[in-house]
């Protein structure tokens, strides 16, 4: 008997020790939010990473950290790419799921670059500065718009860019970046980059990556095969132009798409990221072996929920942050962990003329609030996370919608909606239509709104709620079903708005926007 009770001692402590060992460190995904193609570099002992965030702005954001898990934004590559109707969200254009996409972050003889391409534009963009988390940013753009590329810089001097989707193709640039060099034709370096995947291809293998490591050329790709997942390959060869051979170098969980990384004490690691439903794709890390020349993924094959790294943090405030808008002088008008929903319109909000409060004025008619400018967002994160404002109603006008949303497609919000002067709290969802709630009762100046999120295992639910005192919350309306949809290609995010669909003028002003994880 007593070593029996010995023994479950000792296995109890095993199993407590486990778990407090696991709990030192870094679990799978690595950020549970909506931060997908990855672009990865380390400078000394700092590592810094570019993602897509499309249609928002400012754009590209640029993410440091000293250990691979815990990351801030620390600048945003451009404020706008352009003017154009779909950017400004004008004469009922937009440019959901477009803007800029798959960016490559590079460091070359002292300089950051990061490049992207817009279909919006038709553009190729390549960004530099010599210092990245200050800038200042120096753009050059040329035609055509090159699918998903990847920048680098070959031991010569001369500059390559390689991209496409299933024909990955080759291109020298000018020495300034400025265009493709005159003379030079693209040149296809691998026919089918999904072939290693098998042939009943479903999405063509894009995505690149181009490393060059101990003299070899590496090139990674994402391939989905039909009926199948998203699946790592990746191709090999002792020159830039080929032959290339290729192999799937990860099958497991849909994990995928991205490149190479490694530590000072040469740890590899691949970053790759995972759709994930409603709160987006988000970035995983998986360790790296090198076999005869090869970098081998994962733990025998998969995706290892416990990593070697320090353990996160969590994710407020480097990615997400609340924000009392208080500013002083020498701060920002905004923290980094806002975007805009489009192109801002700067005339027409501002976090000074009422110190301690945004405030966000209609200028136009709108008749869908997915055309709204001005709408300030942030990212949801996972498992679960709420965002909950307090927001000054006193000046809206007839007509004026304003309040705190989920946005994606299939859209929710919470706020007040003035019709004739009475106002009212409502629940407004794509899929659902307008809930009426309470009328705001005479007098009260002030409304508190909030939306939750439920992301685990999937749920992908939003709940909207009210209060008139702070305290006391009362639901309204049917749970949102979230849904990741590809016309707008990013996840869900907490938006602050106010349009008008009668009269312009009218504003509120927000006081805060506070999030939590819980």
């Amino acid at each position: 008997m007593k070593k029996l009770k010995r023994f479950t001692f000792l296995l109890y402590f095993s199993l407590v020790s486990i778990s407090y060992i696991q709990a030192q460190k870094a679990q799978n995904p690595v950020l549970y939010a909506d931060v997908p193609d990855l672009s990865m570099i380390r400078v000394g002992k700092v590592y810094y990473m570019s993602s897509t965030t499309m249609h928002m702005n400012p754009g590209v954001p640029i993410m440091k950290s000293t250990d691979l898990v815990n990351w801030k934004i620390v600048s945003y590559a451009y404020d706008t790419l352009g003017n154009s109707d779909e950017l400004t969200l004008s004469n009922g254009k937009w440019d959901y799921g477009r803007g800029s996409w798959a960016s490559s972050l590079r460091y070359h003889n002292g300089i950051y670059y990061v490049s992207t391409f817009s279909g919006t534009t038709g553009k190729t963009y390549i960004y530099s500065t010599k210092n990245i988390e200050k800038g200042p940013w120096k753009c050059v753009s040329f035609k055509p718009s090159l699918h998903d590329h990847s920048l680098f810089f070959e031991d010569d001097g001369r500059v390559y860019m390689v991209y496409g989707a299933g024909k990955i193709i080759l291109v020298e640039l000018n020495a300034d970046l400025s265009a493709i060099k005159i003379g030079s034709k693209p040149k296809v370096i691998i026919e089918n980059a999904s072939l290693p995947a098998g042939a009943n291809t479903g999405l063509p293998s894009e995505g690149s990556q181009l490393f060059k490591i101990n003299g070899k050329y590496y090139i990674f790709n994402i391939t989905w095969p039909k009926n199948g997942m998203r699946t790592v390959v990746i191709h090999r060869s002792d020159n830039l132009t080929g032959p290339y051979e290729g192999r799937v170098a990860l099958q497991d969980l849909g994990v995928a798409q991205g490149g190479l990384i490694n530590t000072p004490e040469g740890k590899w690691f691949s970053y790759l990221f995972r759709d994930f439903g409603s709160v987006g794709r988000i970035p995983y890390l998986v360790p790296v072996n090198w076999e005869e020349g090869w970098p081998v993924l994962g733990d025998n094959g998969k995706v290892p929920a416990v990593l070697d790294l320090p353990a996160s943090k969590g994710l407020i405030p480097g990615i997400v942050a609340s924000d009392e808008f208080n500013r002083t002088k020498a701060e920002p008008l905004l923290p980094l962990v806002w975007q805009w929903n489009h192109n801002p319109d700067p005339k027409n909000w501002s976090v000074n003329k009422r110190p301690g409060y945004l405030r966000i004025t209609t200028s136009r008619i709108d008749t869908n609030i997915l055309l709204a400018r001005n709408t300030l967002t942030q990212r949801t994160i996972g498992p679960v996370s709420s965002g909950t404002i307090s927001m000054d109603i006193a000046n809206m006008k007839s007509g004026d919608r304003a309040g705190l949303m989920l946005l994606q497609r299939k859209y929710g919000w919470v706020g007040v909606k003035n019709d004739n002067g009475k106002r009212k709290v409502v629940m407004v969802s794509d899929q659902k239509g307008t809930v009426e709630g309470e009328e705001v009762p005479d007098g009260q100046q002030t409304v508190f709104l909030k939306a939750h999120c439920d992301f685990k295992n999937r749920t992908d639910k939003g709940y909207f709620f009210y209060s008139f005192d702070g305290k006391t919350w009362k639901s309204i309306g049917e749970p949102l079903q979230m849904s990741y949809t590809l016309p707008h290609f990013i996840g869900y995010r907490f938006g602050l708005f106010n349009y008008a669909v009668e009269n312009t003028g009218g504003y509120v002003d927000f006081d805060y926007f506070r999030i939590e994880t819980k």
